[in-house]
């Protein structure tokens, strides 16, 4: 089934109306009803009742975002809010490693102390903790530097930092959000290829397939470098946009005045 998305955002947000100057404008977007004065929604087309919001000339009238605008802006604030969990995700992660680097040897301390309590339980199972890759690769992390794990921390805030800055911009939908996104995260394509090459998860092939995709659709959506007419196209489409806000409400063919 096909989503309205006008209607939708209208239902949630509410109506955007608008008062022309131009009289062959105004009389096309106004009704008189038996509850009073009605103006046509500049996004769904619906007649709202009461005063518009705004008035002023037709070439002023607001940018609302309706159709497949309203749709790619969705779109971006999904991608927003995914950047802001993984960003979020990532502090921790960095937290933790600066904690470990600060108490190596505590954690060595506690973490052998339990081994030597589950080892004789996983042994009932036949399952040999010694020879773990997990094991192993935990007992590996306590012999790197504080240096180095101190330069892991802060790499992985300055990783954090940047996706965080992506969700918002991608939340407001700024063009230089869209530049950063589709930089950061093509550069690190290569390296979900490298780890798919190393070991294949589904969830790996979930998260290169989500990158790969956002990519595409916010270089060919957004004209980005210059792609499909560029940055002149988008900004024509946007006016053009905003000239038919009212033109195409109030039934008139667009670019007649």
């Amino acid at each position: 089934m096909k989503i309205d998305w006008d209607r939708r955002t209208c239902a949630r947000r509410g109506h955007v109306t608008y008062e022309p100057s131009e009289t062959v404008f105004r009389e096309r977007l106004r009704a008189d009803t038996g509850l009073g004065e009605a103006w046509r929604c500049l996004r769904c087309g619906d007649f709202a009742l009461g005063a518009p919001h705004g008035a002023g000339p037709a070439d002023d009238a607001p940018l609302v975002p309706r159709g497949k605008v309203l749709r790619d802006l969705f779109i971006l604030r999904f991608l927003a809010v995914e950047r802001l969990v993984r960003g979020v995700f990532i502090v921790l992660v960095a937290a933790a490693v600066w904690k470990f680097s600060n108490s190596q040897d505590s954690v060595r301390r506690l973490f052998d102390e339990n081994l030597d309590v589950f080892r004789p339980v996983f042994r009932h199972f036949h399952y040999d903790l010694d020879h773990s890759p997990v094991v192993d690769t935990i007992q590996k992390s306590f012999g790197y530097k504080h240096s180095t794990l101190v330069a892991v921390a802060v790499a992985l805030l300055v990783y954090a930092l940047i996706e965080i800055v992506e969700a918002v911009g991608l939340w407001r939908a700024e063009r230089w959000a869209e530049y950063l996104t589709v930089v950061a995260t093509a550069a690190f394509l290569p390296l979900e290829i490298y780890e798919l090459t190393e070991k294949i998860s589904y969830f790996k092939i979930a998260t290169l397939g989500l990158n790969v995709l956002a990519v595409l659709y916010i270089l060919l959506s957004k004209r980005l470098f210059g792609l499909r007419g560029g940055r002149a196209a988008f900004e024509a489409e946007r006016h053009s946009a905003s000239l038919m806000e009212v033109e195409a409400s109030a039934g008139l063919a667009v670019g007649t005045t």
